[in-house]
């Protein structure tokens, strides 16, 4: 297994058996998640060592004006895909096997959960992952201690309620919060 095969695997959206060689690598690059991230998180860096760090963690370049306040955790790191002046705060919890993608612009408050991943319901497959990605457009903001699901899209421009619990996808322009989260009002109000 390789990391194209494995990403092109989970982008596809296919489910992961427990037992299987996909499930296993993945592990591997969890394994090389944490020790990444456990040296962002250890010591001070400079906003140039983060970026070169988180450019280890995804296996791809970060844009200079990419800004991150550690502690920061991945449990996997490679299918994480960053736009320019993107900026995250402290204490989020990125579960980014299934993908995230993040627009220009957003703002990413503190201890925002993203997570891609599902299992299955039955109890005999539970452990089987079943990855769905996460798109959070450009200029969003998404306020802090809030969990956004698998499968999710947020639209350009949107804002996230502090604490809310996002399940469905939120367009453009516009303000959701509560849990789960539902559209307020636009941002033009």
């Amino acid at each position: 297994m390789t990391l194209d095969k494995l990403l092109h695997y989970i982008n596809t959206e296919h489910a992961i058996p427990s037992d299987s060689d996909a499930h296993a690598f993945m592990s591997k690059l969890s394994d090389d998640a944490i020790r990444i991230t456990m040296k962002l998180n250890t010591a001070y860096h400079t906003p140039e060592e983060i970026c070169s760090i988180m450019a280890e963690l995804t296996g791809q370049p970060i844009d200079p004006t990419f800004r991150l306040f550690p502690p920061f955790n991945s449990d996997f790191g490679k299918n994480i895909h960053f736009g320019k002046h993107v900026f995250i705060n402290s204490g989020c919890k990125f579960q980014d096997q299934g993908g995230i993608y993040i627009g220009d612009g957003a703002l990413i408050g503190h201890n925002v959960v993203l997570a891609t991943l599902n299992h299955d319901f039955a109890p005999e497959r539970r452990g089987n992952i079943i990855p769905a990605p996460i798109h959070i457009g450009k200029n969003v903001w998404i306020g802090a201690n809030v969990t956004v699901t698998s499968g999710v899209t947020v639209g350009d421009n949107a804002i996230i309620a502090t604490g809310a619990v996002v399940t469905k996808d939120i367009p453009a322009d516009m303000i959701a919060g509560g849990v789960p989260a539902k559209v307020i009002k636009s941002i033009y109000d």
